[in-house]
């Protein structure tokens, strides 16, 4: 078995945990300053996964999965594709700028087996992530992209990656759920030019152009509901919030998993990181799961959230934090002068089930933690989301453009943007900096994470209410509220606007941002 290694580059009072510890964090000599070629590595590998082998992915980098980096580096050399299928890797979180932006494939590009791309561009700093923009990452294909900020200061950074896991392909759960996959291996530019000439679909009070439309109010959440797709409530379905004329229940977890990962490992066996008595950790806490969410909880220690999706936020405390698939949070805490062992754990919404991994001191007792809960979490809300305020949040500005987006679902599990699956949708179309705000409808039976690539947004508005929120890159979008964000329009291109459960979106819930 093959058991892929986390490369670290934390503080200098970093110490690597004994044994295998994957999420440790650890290389000898600080931060790489340079990332020469060749620079990533796609590979396919046989991971044990409670007793079983798995035929899965990974992205090696120099010193392990992933690439840990600092502020001011430029990730610049060859990414090979050493696997027997196709990689479409999407740099995520990442904001690009001219020549870069070429130079990166940011929407994707396929890469063919054997192929080898070549990369030249400025890292963005923060916690962000790289995977698959096809189905293989179901099956692993993704691995953090951390850039140490440059006011990080003298604490112990450990990453965790979290996974939602099968046996069954990809292809099999999507045909259990009753869908068809739309895109498949789509290029990075070549969709624009598909969709170029196809004729829009007028939705009732919207205007593609965003000219004309005022601001929305919470009333504006009650639109009528879809039917229930194929594939049920396989896990954590719950009752609630049916939509007039819909009869939608609001529910979660649509595929049955058999385990959820914390750095490729189970709580059965989990990841143990060595950390110092009375010392300071960041946890970097990526949701690479395709299809979960997750509350994260740190019992034993108070946990601080600092940054979400990369970009620092107002420091702000909670019991448990929500995170959806694609969002990263950064949470510090400090490690008691006593010492100890205090687990990391991410629990699945609506359901007892969890993972995680174990920070331990020299010497510590190592307690086993079961894989359930006592008790079932209940689903993802925004009342952490309405806490949360950036930093530097975005300058004060009205609207050049105003989108309403009405997130669907039509029988035959297909998710739809405006009333349409991608292939078909027509771009929302703005110029290079504008100011655009895009309010996410949602009167489907799901959550929907949606995520923009290339750009970051701020969360400004939660229903009827206005608020400067946090910046990020993905925001989840519950039933039945409505959820605005601002940003102002980046480089120019074409830039995907899609739902970060990769079923939704690879069954239809995608469009494109187009800047000119």
């Amino acid at each position: 078995m093959t058991r892929p290694m986390f490369q670290s580059a934390p503080s200098r009072r970093t110490v690597l945990a004994g044994g295998a510890a994957l999420g440790a964090l650890a290389l000898s000599g600080g931060w790489q300053r340079a990332l020469a070629a060749p620079l990533l590595t796609v590979e396919s590998l046989t991971l044990d996964v409670n007793g079983k082998a798995a035929k899965v992915f990974a992205v090696k980098g120099p010193s392990g999965e992933g690439l840990f980096a600092k502020e001011g580096d430029r990730l610049t050399g060859a990414v090979l594709n050493a696997s027997q299928s196709p990689a479409v890797m999407h740099w995520h979180g990442q904001i690009f700028a001219p020549p870069d932006q070429d130079r990166a494939r940011p929407n994707g590009g396929e890469l063919a087996p054997g192929g080898i791309d070549q990369v030249d561009f400025r890292l963005t700093p923060g916690t962000h992530w790289m995977h698959s923009h096809t189905l293989s990452e179901q099956q692993l294909l993704a691995a953090p992209l951390v850039t140490r900020e440059a006011d990080a200061g003298d604490v112990q950074d450990v990453v965790v990656m979290l996974h939602d896991f099968s046996f069954r392909s990809p292809e099999e759960i999507l045909a259990e759920l009753g869908g068809a996959n739309t895109h498949g291996g789509h290029g990075g530019h070549g969709m624009g030019q598909q969709m170029q000439g196809m004729p829009g679909m007028a939705m009732p009070g919207m205007d593609h152009s965003g000219h004309g439309m005022g601001a929305m109010g919470a009333g504006q959440g009650a639109m009528p509901g879809g039917a229930m797709h194929g594939g049920g409530m396989q896990g954590g379905g719950m009752p609630g919030g049916g939509m007039p004329g819909g009869g939608m229940m609001v529910h979660a977890n649509d595929v049955a998993y058999d385990a959820f990962l914390a750095n490729r490992r189970t709580l059965a066996d989990p990841d143990v990181v060595q950390v110092e008595k009375g010392g300071r950790v960041r946890l970097r806490i990526i949701n690479g799961g395709t299809a979960t969410a997750f509350f994260i909880t740190v019992p034993g220690l108070k946990a601080t959230c600092i940054a979400v999706d990369g970009t620092p936020c107002v420091p702000l405390a909670a019991d448990a934090f929500p995170l959806a698939q694609g969002q990263r949070i950064d949470l510090l805490a400090e490690i008691p002068a006593s010492g100890g062992a205090f687990p990391v754990l991410a629990q699945v919404e609506a359901s007892p089930r969890r993972t995680g991994l174990v920070l331990a001191t020299a010497g510590a007792a190592i307690a086993r933690v079961g894989e359930m809960a006592d008790r079932p979490q209940g689903l993802l809300d925004l009342a952490f989301e309405g806490q949360l305020s950036a930093l530097k949040p975005l300058a004060v500005r009205r609207a050049d453009k105003v989108f309403p987006i009405m997130l669907g679902e039509e029988p035959g599990y297909r998710w739809t943007i405006n009333g349409r699956i991608h292939g078909e949708d027509v771009p929302f179309s703005v110029q290079q900096g504008e100011r655009v705000e895009m309010t996410f409808l949602n009167p489907t039976g799901m959550s929907h994470p949606m995520h923009l690539h290339g750009h970051h947004f701020q969360v400004v508005g939660i229903g009827g209410r206005r608020f400067s929120g946090a910046l990020r890159d993905t925001v989840m979008v519950p039933p039945h509220t409505p959820v605005t964000i601002a940003f102002d329009a980046g480089q120019k291109g074409e830039w995907f606007l899609h739902c970060h459960h990769l079923y939704h979106m690879a069954t239809g819930m995608m469009a494109v941002v187009k800047v000119t």
